[in-house]
């Protein structure tokens, strides 16, 4: 009989509003250390609101982050950046420098918070880079690569600091289904080779399935359930068995968020973080300054 996972991050009651509109409602579940966590729901339902509270973007109405003993929310300008170096992230499209070739890109954070000597950045560079297969691909610019290698050469800066925790903002978008299956197979040897935790932010189910070890559902504001895979793929709940199918048939209905609220409430939450956030985290965990570059 398995024991139960240790808690890497603990959230508690957490809650969030835009002006009248609640995006999160007393979220409450353990984050399981050294496990990859999925965090699905429909879009508009502030799945990435929800990630920049982890890393202290936003800060919620009410409730508790708890990581390392420290309550997130809670945490001076100082405390936050010791927790953030905690973090690794790979953004929704890489966030690279474009003028920048795909080297000096992932060694940018170590040469910009470590004093380590060129020679061993460079061991450090190339071992992540074989890790997620770009070896050979060094001295291309973002602008000469896909879609795909933008992501992989995006999730090899976040890993160049070692994190403990690594956040991955809709890794499948804009993925065609090939390249999204090989990134599912990336995560999952990259969290057994790291034994670090890994977040997953997606509403691709086939993700979802490949990847996961415990799903949490947002819908409506609230966690519908969160639990081992497993047991969410057989849930009898009618919002789960309804999104996890892709079934037109259950409370999920194609106008949902413009029932619920006006235009100018919904949350920013399906676009992921924002160049200014991006900077602001990128300070802290080690990534570049400046906006991301759009492909």
């Amino acid at each position: 009989m398995s024991s139960e996972p240790d808690v890497e991050i603990s959230i508690r009651e957490l809650t969030k509003s835009f002006g009248p509109q609640t995006v999160l409602e007393d979220i409450t579940f353990d984050v399981p250390k050294g496990k990859v966590t999925v965090l699905l729901g429909p879009s508009g339902t502030g799945k990435s609101v929800f990630l920049k509270h982890l890393v202290g973007l936003l800060k919620p109405d009410r409730g508790e982050i708890w990581i390392d003993g420290k309550n997130v929310p809670a945490l001076s300008e100082k405390e936050l950046y010791q927790v953030r170096r905690k973090f690794g992230v790979l953004f929704q499209d890489g966030a690279l420098f474009g003028s920048m070739n795909i080297y000096d890109n992932v060694a940018f954070p170590l040469r910009e918070h470590t004093k380590k000597r060129e020679s061993e950045i460079k061991d450090i560079v190339d071992e992540k880079l074989t890790m997620v297969g770009l070896i050979g691909a060094e001295k291309k610019l973002p602008g000469e690569i896909s879609g795909g290698m933008k992501k992989r050469a995006g999730l090899a800066r976040g890993l160049v600091l070692d994190p403990e925790i690594v956040l991955f903002d809709e890794p499948d978008s804009g993925l065609d289904p090939v390249r999204t299956a090989f990134l599912n197979e990336l995560i999952i040897d990259l969290n057994r080779q790291l034994e670090a935790t890994f977040m997953v932010v997606t509403h691709d189910i086939s993700t979802a399935k490949r990847v996961s070890d415990y799903i949490g559902m947002l819908y409506r504001r609230n966690l519908v359930r969160f639990g081992p895979a497993h047991e969410m793929f057989e849930s009898d709940i009618p919002v789960v068995r309804q999104f996890l199918a892709g079934d037109t048939e259950g409370p999920i209905g194609m106008s949902e968020e413009k029932d619920q609220t006006k235009p100018e409430d919904q949350p920013r939450s399906g676009s992921g973080m924002t160049a200014a956030e991006v900077e602001a985290m990128e300070r802290d965990a080690g990534a570049p300054q400046e906006e991301p570059q759009r492909s």
